[in-house]
Parts: C-alpha cells; structure tokens; sequence
C-alpha cells in the first residue's frame, strides 16, 4: 500500500517557486511573439503588399500555429511524463522553448532571405507552441502531487498566475524598448533584445527546477507501472478508462478560454474600434494583469475553504453575465470604466482559471495523470481560445453591435457552466486514495 506523504511547506515553496520561475518565463515567450506579431513581424518576416494589414494578419497566421502544436506538445510531454517524470520533462520543455525564441531574435528578414524568412519563422513557433503544451501539465502537477489534500487547490494555483505575470512582462519589456528607442532602431533591431533576454531568464529558471525532485506519489505509481504488465499510461488508457474526467475537463476549459481571449485580446481590438488609444489600453491591461494574478491563488484558497465545484459554477455563471456589463462600460470610453469592465472579467475568470489544477489532477491517478490533464487543457484551446478574437472580430465586422460578440461568450460560459455542474466535488480528495481505486478497478476487469 502506498503511504501519503506531502512535502514539509518551507519544500513545497521550493516547488511552486521552480513551477512558476519555468512558467512565467513561457508565457513571457509565448505572449512576447504575440506583441511582436503585432508590431513588427508583419513588416519584417512577410513580402510587402501594399497594404500593411496583410502583413500583419499574416503574422497572426503564424501566431495561431502555436496554438495548433500546443495540444501536440501535451500529448507528447503527457505520455512520456507519466512514463519517466515531470521534472526532467519541464527542464526540457524550458530549455526547448527558450532556444526557439532566442533564434526568432536572429532570423533574417524578408528583404535578406524571402520566403525562407516566413518558412523558419513558422517553424520556430512550432517548436515553441510545443514545448508549452508540454510545460503546463507538468508545471502544475509537479505542485498538486506535492501538496497536502486540504491546500491542494491553493498551492496549485500558483502555476496558473504565471500566466498573467508572463504577459505583463512581455507587454513591459516591448513597451521599455519600443519608448527609448527610435521607431527605426527599434524595428531593424531593438525588438531582438526581448527575444535575446530569453537565454537569461531561461538559464535561471533551468537551476532553480534542478533543485526540486518528482513527488513520493509519483514515484511510486512508476513502480507500480514498472511491476504490474497491465497498469498501462498514455492518451489511449486515459480515454480508455477516464472519459468522463477527460471530456469534463474539456467543457470546464472551453467557456474559461474563450472568456481569457475576449478579455485580454478582444478587448484591444473593440476598443481601438471605439477609438480608444492605444497606450492608454495597454496600460489598462497591464493593470489588471497584476488583479489577475493577485486574484489566482486567493480562489485557489477559496475552493479549499468552500469547495471546487461551486466556486467554478460561480465563475461560469458570471461570466456569461460579464459582456452585458462590459460592453456597455467598453463604450463609455472613460478609462476608470474601461478597467472596471477588463478587471471583472478577468477576476470572473480566475474563479474558474485557479482551481484547474486540483480539479483536473483529481480527476485522473497518478500513472496517467499527465495526459489527462494536458488532454483536457491543451485540446480545448484548438477549438476555444485560438479563434475566439477571430470570431469577436468577424462578429463586430459583420454587425458593427456588441450584442452578438456578447451572445458569443454566453454560449461559450454555458459550456463550462453544464460541465461544472456535472462533475463531482473533490475538494480534499487523497491522490493516494484515487490511485488506490483506480487498481482496484484495474484488477477487477
């Protein structure tokens, strides 16, 4: 019998820190080429039309294969991490997501090198958008398997406030540069710098995860794996086994996706729409990304207190109230109004963001746990997160009203909201105890 045993908490802060110093430098990578997407790539890596916006949504294009190769890097990173362990797999989801986005600051241009410009461009947010959707199953589950049954949720957490924290550090460094720097500088080679800065924070990142190892639990679920012929892992047995926690999972992680890309993405191109500067909404954002993050490990926290599925029921319900209030706040134009309406939106969110983690590492045992949960998270943003500006921005072209955009994200919450009810509470739960059933089960057919 397995006996549970939980890291000591001066330890487990250790885990969280190696979890989040991996994570915010990913998403500082993986939202830094979505800024520069926008500010340079469409004048640098693409063949000059005429027209600048072709340039621009070309490199959206580019853009939206990151999301693309990101449930590829989950399926990959999820079946060999169940097999040989999270912490070797995070180092090299770092080390793979760092070395892209060093050489995207090198690449030639158009103008050096043609067609191959776009061709290696394309190729290195591949590369990138892979390692990511290898990185967040193991990020977080590095932290759930450590922690105690009654602060799960809390520490868990942690993780996903690196996604806030790596977009705001992205925006800034892009701000810094592109402010002190001449707009031709900038162009043929300040915009390098980010991308450049990436070996630095990589290398910090690498070091602190080496101090960290694989939980007890997991370790043991290897041996069980090693000695018993049919205790199989992989996307085939957690499908095989788990359907229900995988496609749960998903419907909790569709309406929550689509919600984060309308907030921070959408809303950029609504209010520039309204003619709202584009300084001042960059500041805006970067204001609530810093309530984001604050706000993530306070639900965290809560779901332990009160439980996963009502805070998550809370979050799904309001977010298909939160349009009705945001949109109508969007017009005013007043940037006091304009943050209330992007704060509660991403405060609505954390409500369902923060408790992923336990929620989704208790769907599943320990010896498929990593597919599991990369299924569950990686998968939905093909179909959710990757075209919700898109559809925002097709809705607003063809209606020039808020109303369908709103009706969009009603449907897309209520999704989550179906899903939320459905699944069963595990706040508390023992990862020991689900191991425990799922050998009992496996023994029994």
């Amino acid at each position: 019998m397995q006996h549970e045993r939980v890291a000591d908490v001066s330890y487990l802060k250790k885990v969280v820190g190696a979890s989040m110093a991996g994570t915010v430098v990913e998403w500082y990578e993986f939202f830094l080429y979505g800024t520069a997407a926008t500010l340079v790539f469409g004048k640098l890596f693409f063949p000059n039309t005429g027209n600048e916006l072709d340039g621009v949504i070309a490199a959206f294009a580019t853009y939206a294969v990151g999301f693309i190769s990101r449930p590829l890097g989950g399926i990959v990173f999820g079946h060999i991490g169940d097999k040989i362990g999270r912490k070797s797999l995070l180092q090299f989801s770092l080390v793979l997501i760092g070395a892209s986005t060093f050489l995207m600051g090198c690449l030639p241009g158009f103008s050096s090198i043609g067609y191959w410009a776009p061709i290696l461009l394309v190729t290195l947010r591949f590369i990138q958008g892979f390692a990511l959707g290898g990185e967040w199953g193991g990020a977080v589950l590095l932290v759930a398997e450590h922690s105690p049954n009654s602060s799960r949720g809390f520490w868990a957490s942690f993780p996903q406030a690196g996604v806030p924290l790596g977009n705001l550090l992205a925006t800034i460094v892009l701000l810094v540069l592109s402010a002190t720097l001449p707009a031709d500088a900038f162009l043929s080679w300040g915009w390098r710098v980010g991308f450049w800065l990436s070996v630095i924070i990589v290398g910090i990142g690498y070091y602190i995860r080496t101090q960290v190892t694989d939980s007890p639990i997991f370790e043991a679920a290897k041996r069980q794996v090693e000695q018993q012929a049919d205790a199989g892992y992989g996307l085939s047995e957690v499908f095989r086994r788990y359907p229900r926690g995988v496609f749960t999972a998903m419907g909790l992680r569709f309406g929550e996706n689509i919600l984060y890309y309308m907030v921070v993405t959408f809303s950029i191109t609504y209010l520039g729409h309204l003619k709202v500067d584009t300084t001042r909404i960059l500041t805006l954002l970067l204001i609530a990304h810093i309530l984001h993050a604050i706000a993530i490990p306070l639900v965290g926290r809560l779901t332990d207190l009160r439980g996963r599925k009502p805070v998550y029921i809370l979050g799904a319900a309001l977010s298909m109230i939160w349009p009705f209030v945001a949109f109508p706040l969007f017009s005013t134009g007043n940037a006091l109004l304009i943050l209330t309406a992007i704060a509660l939106g991403l405060v609505v969110h954390a409500l369902m963001y923060a408790p992923q983690p336990a929620i989704m590492a208790e769907m599943f045992p320990t010896r498929m746990r990593y597919s599991g949960v990369s299924l569950g998270y990686q998968v939905t943003a093909i179909v959710a997160g990757s075209w919700a500006p898109l559809i925002g921005t097709a809705l607003l072209r063809s209606f020039d009203a808020w109303l369908p955009i709103a009706l969009y994200i009603l449907l897309a919450s209520a999704v989550s909201l179906v899903a939320a009810l459905y699944m069963r509470e595990s706040s508390g739960a023992s990862l020991v105890s689900i191991d425990q059933e799922d050998l009992r089960r496996m023994t029994s057919t």
